[in-house]
């Protein structure tokens, strides 16, 4: 039960700390203030979540180490992020796609995680959901925005979701962890958020004047660490070079 907790807690901080590396790359970058200030905030939001998982993690993992050894000090293949969240970020309409497909599965996660038979789990979720209702708001405005904005901007809305939308699956992939999960009311089975998903998917996406890929294929191997992107290395290789660097280094 220990070894499933750890590894299902690695889930959800490690998603939080990629993604959340992602998005910072805008920090500079952004095309207006306003959102560079609004991409800044949400990676902030989830490097906070991830101190609240990896936190957990280590503790139940027992071994003395900590959320930064977590985060900084293990090799790409320990890393159970979905292959979603480690994925360039393109231009800013594919950021922000990208943004609403996990923000839209975070939120229904913690929805449910808020009612874990685990006290921890329960508390980091109710925290983290009120930072996500915010995230999904925002993500899912800018895409409906932007897809039935000018033909620029749908054109590249559409882009961005014919390139994400096979990533999704993975999201809701279940193997034996969920099952430990599910089985001690710690989380819910991964599959059961598939049909509300798809339902603020087919929503947002209506508005967006968007049209949803038919095809179902989805790329696999980021959860369970078979087999990440190559773009994962090169975000950890930015990511915790100082602590390579400098092992123990503090300020």
């Amino acid at each position: 039960m220990a070894r499933d907790l750890f590894e299902f807690l690695l889930r959800m901080g490690d998603n939080t700390l990629i993604l959340g590396h992602r998005v910072s790359e805008w920090c500079g970058h952004a095309p207006v203030l306003e959102e560079d200030i609004a991409l800044a905030n949400t990676a902030l939001d989830l490097i906070g979540q991830t101190q609240m998982w990896l936190g957990l993690a280590a503790e139940v993992e027992g071994e003395g180490r900590s959320a930064d050894d977590l985060a900084f000090l293990r090799d790409a293949w320990d890393f159970r992020n979905v292959l979603l969240c480690e994925l360039p970020n393109g231009d800013f309409g594919q950021t922000l796609m990208r943004q609403f497909l996990f923000d839209a599965w975070q939120e229904l996660m913690l929805t449910a995680l808020k009612g874990s038979s685990n006290a921890r789990v329960a508390e980091i979720a109710e925290k983290a959901s009120k930072e996500v209702a915010y995230h999904v708001e925002r993500s899912g405005d800018t895409v409906i925005g932007l897809g039935d904005g000018t033909e620029e901007s749908h054109a590249r809305m559409q882009a961005a979701l014919d390139y994400l939308y096979p990533y999704v699956g993975e999201l809701f992939e279940g193997d034996q962890v969920d099952a430990a999960m599910v089985a001690a009311g710690v989380a819910p089975d991964p599959g059961s958020l598939r049909a509300a998903y798809d339902a603020k998917l087919a929503d947002v996406m209506s508005a967006a004047t968007l049209s949803i890929p038919g095809d179902r294929f989805a790329h696999m191997g980021g959860r369970d660490g078979r087999m990440h992107t190559e773009h994962l290395g090169h975000i950890l290789t930015q990511m915790q070079w100082l602590q390579r660097a400098y092992p123990g280094a503090s300020w």
